[in-house]
């Protein structure tokens, strides 16, 4: 099994932009024996303490194997709207347990 989590840094302004890549994405996940764990919206006013910034969402992924991973980041719908993030995206942090 290996997990993931995610923080995810949108660009001011480009958040519908990155709910479109997510909506193409997302779905896929189940197909490469995957699961979506915890998908959260946060905000400034949820920082509590801390010397990082809020992310926008934070992401907790799962998949069986590193292979099915692996043919999720090789996902043909996936790779094709690759743009939106790239133009959505400020930053990620991940966080990988094998």
């Amino acid at each position: 099994m290996v997990t993931i989590t995610q923080f995810v840094y949108v660009k001011p302004g480009k958040e519908e932009i990155f709910q479109q890549f997510e909506s193409l994405v997302l779905p896929l996940i189940p197909q490469y024996n995957g699961k979506l764990l915890l998908r959260l919206r946060t905000g400034p006013e949820q920082l509590i303490e801390g010397d990082l910034e809020a992310p926008y969402e934070v992401h907790l992924v799962s998949f069986e194997s590193e292979a099915d991973l692996a043919a999720y980041m090789a996902d043909q719908t996936r790779e094709q709207n690759l743009y939106l993030k790239e133009e959505s995206i400020l930053k990620v942090m991940t966080v990988r347990q094998p």
